[in-house]
């Protein structure tokens, strides 16, 4: 967004859709009832409104994000769950209905965890971070699930009785290769962790070791789904094979989604 001073207030709701469109905001009106309807005194809906024509992303401005329709609390430095990443959700879904044990690793705001919780009902869930604000936030968005939320390096942050137990294994990964981290849009850039971003050289560090360490805890026909670019794809289905999972890559060419599900053979 373009720089942007704005005045000391916004005493109306055109006054907000104003100065969000003075800042390249596309969809300025949508976000400007968001915005009003969040703030709860006029004193805060001028700091969001300043927060978001900062460049703010507009999901921590207000504090949630919608995701296959719940509403996830994120806060300031947690990954903002994408849209795309309800194709993963959806993926599981249909692989492994009868699961009674979820993982959610690198979990972020934990909201990948928290859908697919709502739509099996009775599971056993846990989510995982190696960040201490996202485990926080995780840990808020898990609740209402009785879910759990660890902190630690991959698979060292969870319970060890959870090997062999795994049902569903959902570890959307950071996947950007290093050198294209500063070609991200400022939003995620400046105001997500890199931890959740930067995959290493090739993208792909994080999920060969979530891939080789994943048959030990997955259950018999469990399942680890994870998150791709369309170009790495090849190489991380060749990852999910070596370790010795049944590999395929699902997309979604409406949302841009690539995922690849692997499963533990009986």
């Amino acid at each position: 967004m373009p720089p942007f001073s704005p005045p000391a207030s916004f005493p109306s709701r055109d006054a907000v859709v104003a100065a969000l469109r003075a800042a390249g905001c596309v969809f300025a009106e949508d976000e400007a009832e968001l915005i009003l309807s969040a703030a709860r005194t006029p004193g805060e809906r001028d700091a969001m409104v300043t927060r978001r024509v900062a460049g703010h992303p507009l999901e921590l401005v207000v504090g949630w994000a919608e995701f296959r329709g719940l509403r996830i609390t994120v806060e300031p430095g947690v990954f903002v769950p994408r849209r795309r990443t309800e194709f993963l959700v959806e993926q599981a879904l249909a692989h492994a209905s009868h699961t009674s044990v979820v993982v959610d690793l690198c979990c972020g705001s934990g909201a990948v965890g928290a859908a697919l919780a709502a739509a099996l009902g009775e599971v056993e869930l846990h989510a995982a971070d190696i960040d201490p604000a996202a485990v926080r936030c995780a840990r808020a968005n898990v609740a209402a699930a009785g879910g759990h939320a660890h902190e630690g390096d991959l698979f060292e942050a969870l319970p060890g009785r959870l090997r062999g137990r795994i049902g569903i294994l959902a570890a959307n990964v950071p996947y950007v290769p290093t050198d294209e981290v500063p070609l991200l849009p400022a939003e995620a850039r400046d105001h997500e962790p890199l931890t959740a971003l930067d995959g290493g050289d090739d993208g792909l560090d994080v999920l060969r070791r979530v891939a080789a360490e994943a048959p030990e805890w997955l259950a018999p026909g469990g399942i680890l789904l994870v998150e791709t670019s369309e170009r790495q794809a090849p190489d991380a289905v060749g990852a999910f094979t070596r370790a010795g999972l049944s590999a395929r890559l699902a997309e979604d060419g409406e949302r841009y989604a690539h995922v690849v599900v692997g499963t533990r053979v009986r």
